[in-house]
């Protein structure tokens, strides 16, 4: 079969415009979110389970590589081709099949691969109930699907990383045959396209309730151990790499079956503010150590980051106040369009990111007096999102520890509590902003995700001078109670990142901290034997997504 043969039959399968093959048409899907590029024979879209399996099927009969991607949301470049292969690779976007279906009266849903976390929590409102995540992730348009196969976490204190033993996959074993393995929990059928057809028109048959998870359900007893030497998660923990859980894209997902969470009744947000970490760290052991009801979220902004948040993140910031997160994704997605078809045009690289930062600069001041005076006196903040009998518990502590002058705090009116979570959002991407608008004077940015041990008292980083010489700014955030740090550096132009990252992954060996912690391996990062040996299990061929993890990009793993 030629190459021009194969994608005849994608055409056939799918539909002539749902078969990209021009550069300029694919160049937005073979783009990572943050970084990396590469080549692919074509991007096929899929519209339904069984043209996605047809595809596959296809793609294994031609000896192509299979890339599968949903919103490109992530930011290791896990999801997107990179590097020299063995075979021509096709990338399979799934953003069409957007399909969600609640069962068991709503404590649990079944998700297609490329419905989104928004789409979920838009769902489950009038349910009253709550997705895995609701923050961050959710604004970009990031799937469902694609938190679990990335056993991504989040900033939600009590849920841990996205895990399911229930899972419909496709997988290629050790002879080259495709298979599809139905470990749904619900009969479907024998044959696939049964199987596959039967679940896209919701024709479910006995749905099996049994010991198998279908979410991390102990993770607050791993949370609360803040005296464990150990992190709270990351991506290798061997103990979370469970089929289509942590799979890093190396099976073909079709649905995964996830729990679904009770909303909450009332929620309360605290602002603190403080000079002295080790306050923070007493907020943090007496919370997970004492509390009956864990909060919601406690995110940390060190000043560096909330300044840069403030001055290259107010446009994203504005963005979702105005307009919510329903059209974000669809924003973001114009945004890659654009930037693709003006990539080549001298003088017009990062075209969309300067001109929002002009649109954003027009804007009046979006954030708070409280916030731009706690700025001012403080160089550490935690965002403090209590719920229920947690909002008492929060406001009691923090007025003992403001009565001895450690901290200082205030409590959110919900204007407040929005603004201030939008602005610790707008922390993440700020880094990437800065660096398209100061191309010239930045080399690179390296965005590490790390997880601390939960003991580690000495938690704020201060990096030596043969680093620390080498960056513009240190941007520091992150998830406080799991002690989940996310370090985003804007290296010096001229500086080698490769160098300065190495350095700073030899200070987190030693400190015993795991990375990444929620963003995977991607092609940044090198797979440990743990997560190496996961892969190989389950991709025995290297057919699906091979080179993650810094591992062989050949068949076989030759």
């Amino acid at each position: 079969m030629t190459d021009q043969d194969l994608i005849q039959d994608f055409q056939r399968i799918v539909g002539r415009r749902n078969v990209l093959t021009h550069e300029s048409a694919t160049r937005p899907f073979r783009l990572g979110f943050r970084s990396g590029e590469g080549d692919a024979l074509a991007v096929v879209q899929p519209g339904t389970l069984l043209e996605q399996w047809q595809v596959v099927k296809a793609c294994v009969a031609a000896d192509k590589i299979v890339i599968m991607q949903a919103a490109n949301t992530g930011l290791t470049e896990g999801s997107t081709p990179k590097g020299t292969y063995d075979r021509g690779v096709v990338l399979i976007n799934t953003r069409r099949l957007d399909g969600l279906q609640l069962i068991n009266d709503g404590a649990q849903v079944i998700s297609f691969p490329g419905a989104t976390l928004f789409s979920l929590e838009k769902l489950l409102a009038p349910l009253k109930r709550l997705p895995h995540s609701v923050i961050g992730s959710t604004s970009i348009g990031s799937t469902v699907v694609g938190g679990v196969c990335n056993n991504s976490g989040g900033s939600l204190v009590e849920r841990g990383p996205a895990y399911t033993e229930l899972a419909l996959f496709g997988q290629i074993n050790a002879e080259g045959e495709l298979e599809l393995v139905n470990h749904l929990g619900i009969e479907l059928g024998d044959s696939p396209e049964e199987i596959l057809t039967n679940l896209q028109e919701g024709r479910l048959g006995e749905i099996i309730n049994d010991e198998r998870k279908a979410s991390d359900s102990n993770y607050v007893e791993l949370v609360r151990d803040f005296k464990a030497d150990t992190p709270s998660r990351y991506n290798a923990d061997k103990n979370r790499l469970y089929e289509v859980s942590g799979c890093g894209g190396k099976l073909i997902v079709f649905a995964v079956r996830l729990d679904t969470f009770e909303d909450y009744k009332s929620t309360g947000t605290f602002y603190v503010g403080t000079k002295d970490t080790t306050e923070l760290t007493k907020i943090r052991h007496r919370i997970l150590g004492e509390f009956e009801t864990l909060p919601v979220s406690a995110e940390y902004l060190h000043e560096e980051a909330f300044d840069i948040a403030d001055k290259y993140g107010k446009d994203t910031l504005i963005l979702i106040d105005k307009l919510g997160t329903d059209r974000l994704p669809a924003l973001f997605a114009l945004k890659g369009a654009v930037d693709a078809r003006l990539a080549k045009v001298p003088f017009m690289g990062n075209f969309t990111d300067r001109f929002m930062q002009f649109l954003g600069r027009l804007w009046p001041d979006m954030l708070p007096a409280k916030m731009r005076d706690y700025r001012a006196k403080y160089p550490h903040h935690l965002i403090i999102k209590a719920h229920d009998g947690g909002i008492d518990e929060t406001r009691a502590m923090l007025k003992e520890m403001q009565a001895t002058g450690g901290i200082e705090f205030f409590e959110c009116t919900p204007r407040e509590a929005k603004l201030a979570g939008l602005h610790r959002f707008a922390a993440a991407g700020a880094g990437a902003r800065y660096m398209a608008v100061h191309r010239s004077e930045v080399e690179d940015i390296l965005a590490l995700d790390i997880a601390l041990r939960r003991n580690d008292e000495d938690w704020f980083e201060n990096l030596p001078s043969e680093i620390s010489d080498h960056l513009v700014h240190s941007i520091l955030y992150g998830h406080f109670m799991c002690h989940v740090m996310h370090q985003d550096y804007v290296v010096k132009k001229g500086s080698d990142p490769k160098k300065v990252k190495a350095m700073m992954l030899e200070i987190m060996d030693q400190r015993g901290a795991e990375y990444p912690s929620e963003h995977n391996v991607g092609h940044l990062y090198a797979a440990k034997p743990d997560l190496a040996e996961f892969y190989k299990s389950v991709d025995p061929t290297n057919s699906i997504n091979p080179g993650i993890g810094k591992m062989s990009r050949r068949k076989n793993y030759q």
